[in-house]
């Protein structure tokens, strides 16, 4: 949800109009509309160059993850991570056009942690790897929009960690 529809189903919920502190959200979310739009954009239209360069740094620093018994041993482990990079990507863009962590959290993080647990993925090597997303992403961007989306990234690997 956008900071938008937040602000008026918490203003409604409490029976009144929305504050000027809330009022000035808003306007702050319109104006850098055109900002989100062409972040998200350029990471949409980027995917598969921010995936490789993402997955050529984590690999560089963690060849073990590729060697046999490492997560991404195999083609098809290895395609698996590949989709998570990208998946993770979307999850940022999203946050990014709604100006709010919300999306990322009700789509991706509920439950990642165990998820991952369960499937015996080292959640440190996920925190490893978003970071790894982050700087292919940031480097593609100029340094007022990698600013606005850095925290974005920051989210997920602070609620991974």
């Amino acid at each position: 949800m956008s900071v938008v529809s937040q602000v008026i189903l918490k203003a409604d919920d409490e029976l009144r109009y929305p504050s000027s502190g809330e009022l000035q959200g808003i306007e702050k979310f319109l104006k850098t509309g055109e900002q989100r739009m062409r972040i998200a954009q350029t990471l949409a239209e980027n995917d598969k160059k921010i995936v490789d360069r993402a997955q050529s740094q984590l690999f560089r620093k963690r060849p073990d993850f590729r060697a046999p018994g490492g997560n991404a041993y195999g083609q098809r482990q290895y395609n698996q991570c590949l989709r998570d990079y990208s998946w993770y990507l979307r999850l940022v863009t999203y946050g990014i056009l709604a100006g709010s962590v919300e999306p990322i959290d009700k789509i991706g993080l509920i439950g990642v942690k165990e998820m991952y647990n369960s499937l015996n993925v080292p959640v440190p090597g996920m925190v490893e790897a978003i970071r790894c997303l982050k700087d292919a992403a940031l480097g593609l961007l100029n340094k007022e929009d990698a600013m606005e989306a850095a925290p974005y990234f920051d989210y997920i690997i602070q609620a991974m960690s």
